[in-house]
C-alpha cells in the first residue's frame, strides 16, 4: 500500500520508536494491521506518536520463552515499524488505528524512559530489501502457496474471495496470508524473520502442511 510518507532506507526512519508488545500480531513491509487501542498508556503512545510527526509505532511479539513479567515481558529482537495511515476515535475512549508496515528492525537496547509504554533503540539497516516493493516476487513458488492455501480452506470449510487472491501481486499475497495466519507466535516469528520474500513462503507452506497433517493424525476439529 503506498503511502504519503516516502522511506527510502533506515537513515529515514527514527532510532528510538515506541513499541507494541502484542503476541501473535505479525506486521510486515506493505501490509495493514487493524488495531484497536485502550489501555491508558497505549492512548498516552498514540498521542505521543502522532505529535512527534513520525507516526511510527513499532509492532514487536513477547517471547514468553524467556519472560519473568506478565506486565513487563521480555520482547523478541525482531519486529516491524508500522506508520500510523488511519486514525478514528471510538466516542467511548478507544482509538481505532490502522498501521501500514514500513520495516523490520533489530532491537539493540531498551531505553530507559519516564513514559508508561516501552521505547527501545532500534536498527533497519540488517532488512535493506524491506524499502523496495515487490522485491524477490518471481522467486516465490505461487503455484505452491495457493496448493497449501486450498488444502487449508478445505480443511477448515472456510471460504475466499478467490479474485482478489488470483488478482493480488505476490508479495501482496505472502505477506498478508502470513499476518493473517492462526499459527502461533513462534511461528509468527519465524516468518517476521525469514530472510526474503520465497523463505517467508516457504515457512508458510511448511507450517500450513505441518498443521493440517497434525489435525488428520489427532482429528482435530475444523476453524470455526
Amino acid at each position: 500500500m503506498p503511502i504519503n510518507a516516502d522511506y527510502r532506507g533506515p537513515a529515514d526512519l527514527p532510532k528510538v520508536i515506541p513499541v507494541f508488545p502484542l503476541s501473535g500480531a505479525l506486521l510486515l513491509p506493505r501490509g495493514q494491521m487493524p488495531l484497536n487501542i485502550f489501555e491508558p498508556r497505549y492512548l498516552q503512545m498514540v498521542d505521543d506518536t502522532l505529535r512527534d510527526g513520525h507516526r511510527i509505532i513499532g509492532m514487536i511479539q513477547p517471547d514468553a520463552a524467556h519472560s519473568h513479567s506478565a506486565e513487563r515481558p521480555h520482547l523478541f529482537k525482531v519486529g516491524c515499524a508500522g506508520r500510523i495511515t488511519q486514525f478514528a476515535e471510538s466516542g467511548d475512549g478507544r482509538y481505532i488505528l490502522e498501521l501500514t508496515g514500513v520495516a523490520r528492525f533489530r532491537v539493540i537496547e531498551e531505553q530507559t524512559v519516564l513514559t508508561p509504554y516501552r521505547q527501545c533503540l532500534v536498527d533497519f539497516s540488517a532488512f535493506p530489501d524491506d524499502f523496495v516493493a515487490r522485491k524477490g516476487e518471481d522467486a516465490v513458488d505461487r503455484d505452491a502457496l495457493l496448493e497449501a492455501l486450498t488444502a487449508f480452506l478445505e480443511a477448515n470449510r472456510l471460504n475466499v474471495d478467490w479474485s482478489g487472491i488470483e488478482s493480488a501481486p505476490n508479495e501482496a499475497l505472502v505477506n498478508a496470508l502470513a499476518m493473517m495466519s492462526p499459527y502461533g507466535a513462534a511461528e509468527k516469528q519465524a516468518l517476521l524473520e525469514a530472510p526474503d520474500l520465497k523463505t517467508r513462503a516457504q515457512i508458510l507452506i511448511a507450517v500450513t502442511e505441518m498443521d493440517l497433517a497434525k489435525k488428520k493424525t489427532s482429528g482435530d476439529p475444523p476453524l470455526q
